[in-house]
């Protein structure tokens, strides 16, 4: 079974059908323009029941250190996401600052945009392997929008990655296959609206990563 991680919750009841369905990782988001956006204090209330073994990540987006500060003053978090255009020296200073272990989201879209995920793996403690968004994208991801995913087959990097982007119930099982994902993240495909996620897809989308 693929690790999964459920990003973007916002409801009790959609983080308790995570955890009851087996999600290795718990995504809050902490980008105000995100319709996910979730205060300090909601992510601190949302996993507050979090069983060990089950990962509470923050997702930001190019965070200054004020920023980061306030999160984990108030919330509790096992993991860091940057999920912006945070340089490898940037990844290593937020590893620093927090303590934390930090997963960097890169973009793909085409080949030449594979030797980032090297460069990262210097530095970052997780990669995720997202589809690069549209230009005029007010989101870094979220977008429902998927890659080909051929440009991943056989390839491996120095750290451990999850991929993202388009993934579904109905396509998650066929894009591992065609990457050999050990992990897979998904926001829009377990939601019936922006930031509006579904217990029963997200359910499915678990027992479909299986």
């Amino acid at each position: 079974m693929a690790q999964v991680k459920i990003c973007g919750l916002s409801q009790p009841a959609h983080v308790a059908a995570a955890v009851e369905a087996g999600a290795r990782y718990l995504g809050f988001v902490f980008f105000a323009e995100s319709p996910r956006a979730v205060t300090p204090g909601r992510a601190r209330a949302l996993g507050a029941e979090v069983p060990p073994g089950v990962a509470r990540v923050g997702l930001f987006v190019d965070p200054d250190d004020a920023l980061l500060q306030a999160v984990l003053a108030e919330a509790h978090l096992d993991l860091i996401q940057l999920h912006g255009a945070e340089s490898p020296g940037r990844v290593a200073d937020v590893k620093a600052l927090t303590g934390l272990p930090v997963m960097k989201a890169v973009g793909l879209s085409a080949p030449e945009d594979l030797p980032a995920l090297t460069d990262y793996g210097l530095v970052a403690d997780l990669l995720l392997v997202d589809a690069k968004p549209p230009k005029d994208a007010v989101l870094p991801g979220g977008n429902g929008l998927a890659f080909d995913w051929r440009l991943l087959t056989g390839r491996r990097w120095l750290r451990p990655w999850l991929l993202a982007g388009g993934l579904t119930p109905a396509n998650v099982a066929e894009a591992i296959r065609l990457t050999g994902a050990r992990g897979v993240d998904v926001s829009s495909g377990v939601e019936t609206a922006p930031g509006v996620k579904d217990s029963g897809m997200i359910r499915d989308f678990i027992a479909a990563a299986s």
